[in-house]
C-alpha cells in the first residue's frame, strides 16, 4: 500500500498488516474472458441480420414491381389535350406531336417540322378513314380535339390476314388504305387511291419496254379501257426504278402485283378513287416503299363486300386500241421531219 491510502484513512482506524499479506495476481471474471468471443458473436449475428431483411426487401421490391407491371395496364395513359383544331398551314408544338404520334403508329406524316402539311394531312385521312372509321367522302383535313383524344389512345392497328410472306400487304379499297406488314406488325399505313370504277380512252405515251411497247423509244397510242383494281389475292413480281410512262399512266418506283397494276408513287392521290387501276401512293411514301416489299410478297385486296380468297386472283380487264384515235400532222406546220400525235 502506499502513503496516499495512509493518509486518507486517518484517524483511530487500525490495521492488520498481516491481513495485507502479498499481492493477489489479478484473475479475470468469466464475463471478461468470454467478452471477445461474445463481440464477435454479435457482429456475426448483426450481418445475418442485415442479410436477411435485405433480402426480405428485394423479394418484397420484387413482388411490389410485379405487381406494378400487371397494374400499369389499368392506369390511364397520360395525354395532353389539343387546345385548338389544326388546321391547314398551321405550326407549332400540337402539328409537332401530331405529326411524332402518327409515325409512332406507323402513318407516314412527312417530315416532324411542326408544320401541317399536305403529307401530314393524308396521313390523318388515313388515320380517319381506317381507325376512326370515318367514311372515305367524310374526312376531313382537320385534326379536332376529339380527333386528337382518339389518336393518343389507338392501339396499333393488327392485320387481316397472316400471310405465308414474312410480309404481305393489305389494300382495302373500301376506305382507300394501304398497309404493309412484317410478322404481322405495322411497318407503313398510307392513304391510296385505287381505280375509278370508270371506262376511258386516251392518248398515252408507253415507255421502252412496257406493255404495249416493244420499240427501243418511247410511243404514243390511242388505248380505251376500264378503271377497275380488282380484289383478290396476289403477289409482287415485277418493278422499276424511277418514273415510268405506262398505258395505265405516269408511274413513280412501281411494283407489280396483277399484270399492269401496280402499287406507285403519285403527284395527285385524292380521297377519291381516281386511277385507271393502279394503287396511287404519295410520292414521298413512294421513295422508300419498294424497300418495304419484295418479290413473291402476298398481297391482299380486300373490297369491302367479299373476301379476298373468294374472289382468288382475278385479272384487270385488258385494254383495247381506241377505234376513234387517229394520228394527224398539226394545223401548224411543224419542223421538219416532226409530226404531232392527237386524240379526237
Amino acid at each position: 500500500m502506499n502513503d496516499d491510502f495512509d493518509n486518507y484513512y486517518e484517524g483511530d482506524f487500525e490495521y492488520d498488516e498481516d491481513f495485507l499479506g502479498e499481492e493477489i495476481p489479478y484473475q479475470p471474471s468469466t464475463y471478461e474472458r468470454w467478452r471477445p468471443a461474445l463481440v464477435a458473436l454479435a457482429i456475426l449475428l448483426t450481418v445475418v441480420a442485415i442479410g436477411v431483411v435485405a433480402n426480405d426487401n428485394s423479394n418484397s421490391n420484387a413482388n411490389n414491381a410485379t405487381e406494378v407491371s400487371i397494374d400499369q395496364s389499368t392506369i390511364p395513359v397520360v395525354t395532353v389535350p389539343l387546345t385548338r383544331t389544326i388546321k391547314p398551314g398551321m405550326k407549332g408544338d400540337d402539328v409537332l406531336r401530331l405529326q411524332q404520334r402518327l409515325s409512332a403508329l406507323h402513318f407516314d406524316p412527312g417530315p416532324h417540322d411542326g408544320v401541317y402539311g399536305q403529307n401530314t394531312i393524308q396521313a390523318v385521312w388515313a388515320f380517319q378513314k381506317l381507325v376512326m372509321k370515318t367514311p372515305r367522302a367524310r374526312a376531313t383535313e382537320e385534326v379536332t380535339p376529339s380527333t386528337w383524344a382518339i389518336m393518343e389512345t389507338a392501339a396499333p392497328v393488327t392485320p387481316r390476314r397472316q400471310a405465308d410472306s414474312p410480309s404481305h400487304v393489305e389494300i382495302y379499297l373500301q376506305e382507300q388504305v394501304l398497309v404493309v406488314f412484317k410478322g404481322g406488325e405495322p411497318q407503313l399505313i398510307t392513304h391510296m387511291s385505287s381505280g375509278s370504277n370508270e371506262k376511258w380512252c386516251e392518248e398515252v405515251t408507253i415507255d421502252p419496254g412496257q406493255d404495249g411497247n416493244n420499240t427501243p423509244e418511247q410511243i404514243k397510242k390511242g388505248i380505251c379501257g376500264e378503271a377497275i383494281t380488282p380484289p383478290g389475292i396476289f403477289y409482287f413480281y415485277n418493278r422499276h426504278t424511277g418514273m415510268r410512262e405506262s398505258k395505265l399512266g405516269s408511274m413513280y418506283n412501281p411494283v407489280y402485283f396483277n399484270y399492269n397494276i401496280a402499287v406507285h408513287g403519285a403527284i395527285l392521290v385524292p380521297l377519291e378513287p381516281a386511277s385507271h387501276g393502279c394503287v396511287r401512293i404519295p410520292m414521298s411514301v413512294a421513295r422508300y416503299f419498294p424497300a418495304l416489299v419484295a418479290y413473291g410478297d402476298r398481297v391482299y385486296v380486300f373490297d369491302g363486300i367479299k373476301e379476298p380468297e373468294e374472289y382468288g386472283s382475278p385479272v384487270p380487264p385488258f385494254d383495247k386500241p381506241d377505234p376513234n384515235y387517229t394520228t394527224t400532222t398539226s394545223s401548224i406546220a411543224p419542223k421538219p421531219g416532226a409530226s404531232t400525235t392527237v386524240a379526237p
